[in-house]
């Protein structure tokens, strides 16, 4: 089983306004930093997104790539890869839990990602965990000043 990183943040809001924040694929390029674009390619019976091709510019990664979403009841969604140019797989998770009687939220956010080009491991790893922190303060900002407005 490939290894995974993972790292949770604590956001002043409802589980359900950072899920909307996090199903909102259109708008990932306002606040996620690293994707450029985000295209929803199809849907499920509830209306959520099901495969979503992004465009990724991370410096030194550049990719098109097409994920396929999971989403387990309101406090959960999965991701794994479909196809892409440069990664093996991606494959991750929004993991919500609510605090304070659901006026605050943990989030937790798990990643695995293999590349077709060779990396250390722990190259590897630490651009996980890089990722993954950005996307995190990112959703942060995003949702609390949504919250604020």
């Amino acid at each position: 089983m490939a290894e995974h990183t993972s790292s949770s943040i604590t956001i002043e809001a409802a589980p359900a306004d950072v899920m909307e924040v996090i199903a909102d694929f259109d708008r990932y390029p306002e606040w996620s930093g690293e994707v450029k674009e985000a295209d929803v390619l199809t849907k499920d019976d509830q209306g959520r997104a099901e495969k979503v091709r992004m465009l990724l510019d991370a410096g030194a990664i550049k990719d098109d790539y097409t994920l396929e979403y999971t989403w387990t009841g309101d406090n959960q969604v999965s991701w794994s890869l479909v196809k892409s140019q440069m990664l093996r797989s991606l494959d991750g998770s929004y993991r919500l839990t609510p605090l304070d009687g659901g006026k605050r939220t943990e989030v937790t956010y798990q990643l695995t990602v293999d590349v077709k080009i060779p990396m250390l491991g722990m190259i590897k790893r630490k651009a996980e965990k890089v990722i993954i922190d950005r996307a995190l303060a990112g959703l942060k900002k995003r949702v609390e000043s949504a919250a604020q407005a």
